[in-house]
């Protein structure tokens, strides 16, 4: 088709509606991709919040940002729990935040004691460190529990992942957590950065969680929250399973980044074994396994408009203590049952603390 014959064919009523629909969905995409900004934190339940505390910050060296104790029909609506009175602490380090909630009523349930890295409830963060030897050491002095049987470093056949040197161990209440140290030619370029200061953990990179089927859960985390796929890795052989801690782990991994800097979203899908087991589905918010990844969403309203969730909470959630940071908020689960939380316009959905 030549200029003059374009030209015409754009002039035309059919010409027109078709440039309308095309701008119409030009739109729609890049709103919909907007549903959310960032990962304003991620959270979990502890049993006692002082001994939480001491583990953060003596044996990690998270940083204490606040402390609220708070109680109320809306935080009974947002959390999904009635009676709920709750102390929350926020924690950084690095740049990023760590939520821990107490519920101080009503408790919840204690994370199973057989609890596997392939059981759909798993969820960790990974803390990035400058030097693993040293970091392994030092968890070591503090007699933390190991949930890897000691430190991985990935072989080069997982060409996504070789040089990824990584450790699974476990806090007070059992939750797992990661420290991980990337080589010159992977990960951001910040974990990069010269460390005049010395310290020997940096920052949280990543929240891991399980999932059972990526093409479900990319319908959740690409195409309803707007997230994208920043990588992909296949990996499989004696250091995964000994990282993992389950025999003959084959895992395809997903990794998803928000449109704003921060905590990424890795998915880790077990094709091998297929043994890891579902998702409580009488889990509440106060069960220790409870872990929720908070998102920054400019309006939450039409976030939810074009999805139904399986919603905790009671719908979108006012919040009266101006303590907490947050003026509404909702609690949704994904396609396996982990915990998201939306969070509106507020001091920390603007990055302020």
């Amino acid at each position: 088709m030549n200029r003059t014959q374009t030209k015409h064919y754009s002039e035309t009523p059919i010409g027109w509606v078709i440039i309308a629909v095309a701008l119409l969905l030009a739109f729609l995409s890049t709103a919909h991709g907007q549903a959310v900004s960032r990962v304003e934190s991620v959270g979990f339940t502890v049993s006692d919040m002082d001994k939480s505390l001491d583990f953060y910050t003596h044996v990690l060296p998270f940083q204490k940002v606040s402390d609220v104790e708070t109680w109320g029909g809306d935080i009974e609506n947002l959390s999904g729990v009635f009676g709920a009175r709750v102390r929350v602490v926020r924690l950084k380090l690095g740049d990023e935040t760590l939520e821990l909630t107490e519920y101080l009523t009503p408790r919840g349930r204690p994370i199973p004691v057989d609890s596997r890295s392939n059981d759909r409830w798993f969820q960790h963060i990974a803390i990035i460190v400058s030097d693993m030897d040293k970091a392994y050491a030092h968890l070591r002095a503090n007699k933390v529990r190991h949930a890897s049987t000691g430190p991985q470093t990935l072989p080069s056949y997982i060409t996504a992942a070789a040089g990824i040197s990584a450790f699974y161990f476990k806090d007070v209440d059992d939750h797992v957590l990661e420290i991980l140290s990337f080589p010159p030619d992977k990960g951001l370029s910040k974990w990069h950065q010269p460390n005049k200061n010395g310290r020997l953990f940096l920052g949280i990179d990543h929240t891991a969680i399980v999932v059972g089927d990526t093409a479900k859960s990319l319908e959740f985390y690409r195409d309803f929250l707007g997230l994208t796929v920043a990588g992909t890795s296949d990996n499989y052989g004696p250091e995964q399973e000994h990282l993992n801690n389950v025999k003959g782990a084959r895992l395809h991994i997903t990794g998803l980044k928000t449109s704003q800097p921060g905590i990424a979203v890795e998915f880790l899908e077990y094709k091998a074994p297929a043994d890891g087991r579902p998702f409580p589905a009488d889990s509440r918010s106060n069960d220790l396994w409870h872990w929720q990844t908070t998102f920054a969403a400019p309006d939450i309203s039409s976030a939810l408009s074009s999805y139904k969730p399986l919603f905790v909470s009671e719908g979108i959630v006012g919040v009266a203590d101006p303590k907490l940071g947050i003026k509404e908020g909702t609690l949704i689960r994904d396609p396996d049952g982990h915990a998201v939380r939306l969070i509106g316009q507020s001091d920390r959905a603007a990055g302020l603390e």
